[in-house]
């Protein structure tokens, strides 16, 4: 399918690795050019290049943390129109409730809901101006279902969610777009198991890792982030433009619900 977005503009954040690199490969694939971001500088510039090599898309990197003001400014300069906007944050470590302390919970809140809705405000009305604009947030299955530890990921990110249901409502006649992806439990870095000395786990505890992980998801397997990026790049293209303030999970079924 053509997804009538050949030529867009994209930012996407954190697309080094992971969901976010899923959804660039994606756009990029569908014809967009990127922004593309991440902490690492070398595996962003080996993730740019390729996408180069295999796309033939123009890639601009932008280094560091998505939260940093400094960052934020360097993507809005590389792309000051931007057609789409893919807001992607690491959420915090497990902890309990008891070490959470003032600095921990002012963070979290900051990389996972005042970060993304800081970039909204500075790309919306030019969408709106010009007509097209899609933003896909990539939040969690956690806002749904909350997983004991991950309270702070799963409270930002739900206060990004309903922050942002209104707001999607009031650009939807000018065709800009506002969904959020709840990614479930796909086969990213963030799952993987390592050793402490770095060395990556074998193929045979990789195998143990996903059977053991996949028992409870109807699919019977793990994500991937190749597949999460087609469907943000379907959420992005020109046949999406009457879907928006939803909440799509991208979970083989592991959220039980009728509605």
């Amino acid at each position: 399918m053509d997804l009538g977005i050949r030529g867009k503009t994209a930012i996407v954040c954190a697309s080094s690795r992971g969901l976010g690199r899923g959804c660039a490969m994606a756009l990029a694939e569908a014809g967009c050019n990127l922004v593309v971001n991440g902490r690492d500088e070398e595996k962003l510039a080996k993730t740019a290049q390729e996408i180069r090599d295999r796309f033939g898309v123009s890639v601009i990197e932008v280094v560091g943390d998505v939260a940093d003001p400094a960052v934020q400014k360097a993507l809005l300069a590389a792309a000051p129109s931007p057609d789409i906007l893919v807001n992607n944050n690491g959420g915090p470590p497990p902890r309990p409730l008891a070490e959470l302390d003032r600095k921990k919970l002012i963070d979290g809140v900051t990389n996972n809901m005042i970060t993304p809705i800081e970039l909204v405000q500075a790309v919306i009305d030019g969408m709106a101006e010009r007509g097209f604009g899609r933003i896909v947030n990539i939040t969690s299955l956690s806002v749904y279902v909350p997983i004991p530890g991950l309270d702070l990921s799963s409270g930002a990110r739900a206060g990004l969610t309903s922050f942002l249901a209104g707001v999607a409502r009031t650009v939807i006649s000018r065709n800009v777009t506002i969904n959020n992806m709840l990614p479930g439990k796909l086969d990213t870095d963030r799952l993987r198991t390592t050793h402490g000395n770095g060395e990556v786990e074998t193929s045979e505890a990789a195998k143990e890792r996903k059977e053991r992980l996949s028992a409870d998801i109807p699919a019977k397997r793990l994500g991937t982030p190749e597949e999460f990026g087609q469907i943000c790049a379907f959420l992005c293209s020109a046949h999406a433009g009457y879907l928006t303030g939803q909440n799509i999970p991208v979970d083989g079924g592991l959220y039980v619900s009728a509605f």
